[in-house]
């Protein structure tokens, strides 16, 4: 799945981390790879809520961290390892938002590039 867009983003989030390194909370680096984005003129929106339709039912109070470009959906995390459950959350964003890409970004790793993950539906 290695497209134009997501090497862009995935270069935003290793500057941000080589700069911060692990260890600090979620927020952080969400504000810093937003500033990156900004600097590197990547368009996104922060917190975008999505909805759960359940049996016809619309179920709110769902938030993606990042939408790209309206095309890919950012899930930060800053933990040490990152669990099934990460996954599992980021592929139902993309099935209730209705895209097809997703990175999963755990920002927790001593070496990023070992907590990246490229998901697509």
């Amino acid at each position: 799945m290695g497209d134009q867009l997501t090497e862009r983003i995935i270069g935003a989030a290793i500057e941000v981390h080589r700069l911060l390194g692990p260890g600090l909370l979620e927020s952080i680096y969400e504000e810093a790879l937003c500033h990156e984005f900004t600097l590197r003129e990547i368009e996104f929106e922060r917190q975008v809520e999505i909805d759960f339709i359940y049996k016809g039912h619309t179920i709110k109070g769902q938030r993606l961290d990042i939408l790209v470009e309206k095309e890919v959906i950012i899930e930060l995390k800053a933990a040490s390892r990152l669990l099934e459950v990460a996954m599992a959350q980021t592929l139902s964003y993309l099935r209730a938002a209705g895209l097809k890409r997703a990175l999963l970004i755990n920002f927790g790793e001593k070496r990023l590039v070992d907590g990246i993950k490229r998901l697509s539906l």
